[in-house]
């Protein structure tokens, strides 16, 4: 884990800066009612779309924003005219793919952007290697910090990234999440111009689940309740993470809005 991180820094440096679709909310749909909330928790992965093979791309689909980058082989991404996407990989090394809002250098803390949230619903296949993060993910600037809120994983939930200072626990969305802090580096530069050391924020969701709500602005809230305080807000993303292996993801529902 402690050198998939350090490589993080070339992976957001490469992936950094776009402007997808500036702050846009998307189409705002999900699949249509289901077991969870707003989201269908059944329904079958989506067909067509647009699939991209790439150690590093970004772009954007669906009004969101899309990146892919590997340090090792290159792995795909497809994108839909729907908020979702799937993913695939085989032994990539430190991989990962992700769908959401793309702010850029807005100057804005998360409470200028109103609530902001997620729906996701996935199915998983094959393996991940040595760490796997099914999150919504992110920057902010001012301080610098990389954050997760992680509700799945290949391997067991919960997850420890290792090296963490635990924060305490948080009940968000009917489940308990415990809260950490990590200390990181990376050679290659962040996505906060001129930082190459800088802090992530985990909740890490005790009990894996694989679709549901996730109220982002409130695990922003709890972290600053435990001392843990963004800055200036970059990104809010779902993301796929892995360590290695050869598997793929289909994210059903993947959508993000700010209002």
């Amino acid at each position: 884990m402690d050198a998939g991180r350090i490589v993080d820094a070339g992976r957001v440096r490469d992936s950094g800066g776009s402007g997808g679709s500036g702050g846009s909310t998307g189409t705002g749909g999900t699949n249509g009612g289901g077991t969870d909330g707003s989201v269908n928790c059944s329904a079958a992965p989506l067909t067509g779309g647009t699939q991209r093979t790439s150690a590093n791309a970004q772009g954007t689909a669906a009004g969101f924003s899309w990146s892919i980058w590997s340090n090792g082989t290159a792995g795909t991404i497809t994108t839909y005219s729907a908020p979702a996407f799937s993913a695939s990989w085989n032994n990539s090394g430190d991989f990962l793919a992700r769908l959401g809002l793309e702010w850029g250098n807005s100057g804005k803390t998360f409470d200028q952007f109103g609530t902001i949230s997620a729906q996701f619903a996935e199915t998983k296949t094959g393996t991940a290697g040595g760490f796997s993060y099914v999150a919504i993910y992110g920057w902010s600037n001012n301080p610098c910090i990389e954050y997760y809120i992680i509700d799945d994983s290949f391997n067991r939930m919960p997850v420890n990234p290792g090296n963490t200072t635990n924060k305490g626990t948080a009940t968000i969305d009917g489940g308990t999440y415990t809260l950490y802090t990590r200390p990181t580096t990376g050679t290659g530069g962040s996505r906060c111009a001129g930082v190459n050391s800088w802090t992530q924020f985990y909740s890490v969701r005790q009990t894996a689940r694989q679709c549901g709500q996730i109220s982002i602005t409130e695990h922003f809230k709890a972290w600053a309740a435990a001392g843990m305080t963004l800055g200036t807000l970059l990104e809010a993303k779902v993301l796929i993470e892995v360590g290695g292996g050869a598997g793929s993801i289909d994210f059903t529902t993947a959508n993000v809005t700010a209002q």
